[in-house]
């Protein structure tokens, strides 16, 4: 019994999700419109105000994709109503962000600033404060792609164990590791 699969999903007001014979779902809300390719053993029905996914067997396959299913179609409905919002801290003296035309330029400590073309479905915002770490804002409705764009972002300076710099979620606990000490005699 996949505890997930089997949650019914509510559709919120103006949001239309309509399934096609090659089985691929489309979702459309306020904020756009997301479309997803459905295995062709899962069944999607639409009720009224709610949505279930369902599966045809217990196989092994079909339960893992049952879950799967219901989750990614759950998230495109959240996407198209509220949208998705990921900000990412900057941490390190000198190390500076700022966006335009959705080209992110980060100065990161390297002999060279590093230039990302952000995909145009993600708005990419930056924020620098005095006495604040600089801040990149990914907002987006497809949860997925700024998932994808903000590990991109943070595999640029992977964020060190003895001084905690780097890129960071806002909000992220960083382990820190005592550094050398001094040797006994």
């Amino acid at each position: 019994m996949s505890r997930i699969g089997n949650k019914l999903i509510e559709l919120p007001a103006g949001i239309t999700v309509s399934v096609n014979d090659d089985n691929i779902v489309s979702v459309k809300g306020p904020k756009g419109t997301l479309t997803q390719v459905v295995d062709k053993d899962i069944s999607i029905e639409v009720e009224g105000s709610e949505l279930k996914v369902r599966r045809p067997s217990e196989q092994k396959r079909h339960k893992a994709l049952h879950g799967l299913y219901r989750s990614l179609i759950n998230n495109m409905i959240i996407g198209v109503n509220t949208g998705y919002r990921k900000e990412l801290e900057i941490v390190g003296v000198g190390y500076k962000a700022t966006a335009a035309n959705n080209v992110l330029e980060l100065s990161l400590g390297y002999s060279h600033s590093i230039f990302m073309a952000v995909p145009q479905e993600i708005k990419v915002s930056t924020i620098t404060e005095k006495g604040q770490n600089p801040k990149v804002i990914l907002e987006g409705i497809d949860k997925e792609l700024i998932g994808a764009v903000a590990a991109k972002i943070k595999s640029l300076r992977k964020v060190e164990p003895y001084k905690g710099k780097g890129i960071r979620f806002v909000g992220e606990v960083v382990r820190r590791k005592a550094g050398k000490s001094a040797s006994k005699k």
